[in-house]
C-alpha cells in the first residue's frame, strides 16, 4: 500500500506539470493585468482573464531566455528578444486557476523573475504567480477578526538543534487565557517547508474566513518542516518516516501543549497534509493511532478498511484530490471506508490538478469538519 501510495504521489506530481488546460482558440485577450504577486511597483509578470500569463524580463546580453510555467513543450515557455533588450512572451494557453511555482532559465542557468515575490517550493525559493480563481473569495483577505501566526523554535534532541514551526492561533486566542483550544498539525509537501501553508496555502485567510463566517470552531493549526527534502524527488520509495515521526510525536506535540493553551487529547488533535505530507500523515496516523482523531490526506493518497483494522477508530477521515488527479482512487476509498463503518469523506476539486488551489480549497472543505464534538 506505501509503494501504491508513492506510486501515486509520483504520477499526480508529474502529470501536474502540464496541467494547464489547452485551449482551441487562437484568440488571446489583451485585458491583461499585473499579476497580485508582484513586487512593488513591477508590471509584469500578467495575467489576462482567460488565464494566460505574460511575461517580460530584461536580458540584453542573453541568447534565451525561457519560463518554466506555460504550455510551450518542455522548455516551458520561450521568450522573444526585443530591440530594448527585454525578452516577452505569452503562455500557448490559459493556466489553471491559483497558486503556481515557475523560474526563468537564462542560458542555461536559473534563475527567479525579479518582477515577482518569491516561495520556498521544489527545494529552493521559486517564483510565484497567482491567476485569480473564480471562486477566490475564501481565501481573500477581507475585513475580518484576524488570528496570529507565530514562529516558535522547539528543542529537538533526536536531531540535536532547535527546529521550527508556525503556530496560527484563531482570533480572540488571546483576549481569554481560560479558553482552550484543539489542533490541527498541517503539513507541505515534498519541496516545501513550514512556510508553504500560510505564504501559497494562504491557511490563516481561510481559516479566519470561516470563523467569520461562523462555519468552523475555532482550532490551532501548528505548521512544521516535515524533512521531506532529505531525499531527492524520484527516490521517495527510499523516504523513512521514523525521524519526522519522532520529532512530531515526541517533540512538537508536547512542546505545543505546553505553551500554547490546547485540548491536549486525542479527540481534540488532527493530522492533515498535502501530497508527501499526506504520506507522512498516513503513515503516522497508521503508527500512532492514539495520538490522532481525525486524519486528512490532500492529494496524498488514501487509507483501507485493512489499513485501519484493529485500530482506535478515527472521528473523521477525509480524502481529497485534484479532478485532474486520481479522483476515481479517493471516491472508491472513501466509499469503502464508509461500508466498513468509518467516518469517511471525499472532496474532488473541480478543474485543478497537483497545486494549491485543490489543497486550499481542501482545506475549507476539511476545517467546518473537525472538532464538531
Amino acid at each position: 500500500m506505501i509503494r501504491n501510495t508513492l506510486l501515486a504521489l509520483a504520477l499526480v506530481a508529474a502529470a501536474a506539470a502540464g496541467s494547464a488546460a489547452q485551449t482551441g482558440s487562437s484568440s488571446v485577450r489583451e485585458d491583461f493585468k499585473p499579476s497580485v504577486l508582484n513586487q512593488p511597483g513591477q508590471e509584469y509578470p500578467q495575467v489576462n482573464s482567460q488565464g494566460y500569463v505574460r511575461f517580460r524580463v530584461k536580458a540584453p546580453l542573453a541568447d534565451s531566455v525561457k519560463v518554466s510555467l506555460g504550455l510551450g513543450g518542455r522548455g516551458g515557455t520561450k521568450l522573444t528578444r526585443g530591440e530594448d533588450g527585454f525578452w516577452t512572451g505569452t503562455t500557448e494557453g490559459p493556466m489553471d486557476e491559483g497558486f503556481h511555482y515557475y523560474h526563468l532559465t537564462v542560458d542555461g542557468g536559473t534563475f527567479n523573475d525579479p518582477g515577482t515575490l518569491n516561495y520556498y517550493g521544489s527545494v529552493r525559493w521559486e517564483s510565484g504567480i497567482e491567476v485569480p480563481a473564480h471562486d477566490q473569495d475564501f481565501y481573500a483577505l477581507k475585513e475580518v477578526p484576524h488570528g496570529k501566526v507565530e514562529q516558535v523554535l522547539f528543542p529537538s534532541k533526536s536531531t540535536g538543534t532547535a527546529r521550527r514551526a508556525f503556530v496560527y492561533t484563531p482570533p480572540g486566542y488571546d483576549r481569554d487565557p481560560a479558553k482552550k483550544y484543539p489542533v490541527l498539525y498541517l503539513q507541505h509537501g515534498w519541496g516545501e517547508d513550514e512556510t508553504a501553508w500560510s505564504n501559497q496555502g494562504r491557511a490563516n485567510l481561510i481559516m479566519d474566513n470561516l470563523i467569520a463566517e461562523g462555519k468552523v470552531n475555532p482550532f490551532i493549526i501548528v505548521m512544521t518542516y516535515g524533512m521531506t527534502n532529505e531525499v531527492k524527488w524520484g527516490k521517495i520509495r527510499e523516504f523513512k518516516i521514523e525521524p519526522f515521526q519522532t520529532v512530531l510525536t515526541d517533540e512538537l506535540i508536547p512542546y505545543v501543549d505546553a505553551h500554547f493553551r490546547t485540548l491536549a487529547n486525542r479527540e481534540n488533535r488532527a493530522m492533515a497534509g498535502l501530497s508527501m505530507g499526506g504520506m507522512e500523515t498516513r503513515l503516522i496516523t497508521l503508527n500512532k493511532p492514539d495520538l490522532f482523531g481525525y486524519y486528512g490526506l490532500l492529494s496524498g493518497g488514501v487509507y483501507s478498511p485493512e489499513d485501519l483494522k484493529d485500530k482506535a477508530k478515527a472521528k473523521l477521515i477525509f480524502l481529497s484530490c485534484g479532478s485532474k488527479e486520481r479522483p476515481d482512487n479517493v471516491k472508491n476509498a472513501a466509499a469503502a471506508l464508509k461500508g466498513a463503518g468509518y467516518n469517511a469523506v471525499s472532496y474532488i476539486s473541480e478543474n485543478t490538478a497537483h497545486e494549491f488551489l485543490t489543497w486550499r480549497r481542501s482545506l475549507r472543505e476539511l476545517a467546518p469538519l473537525l472538532f464538531k464534538n
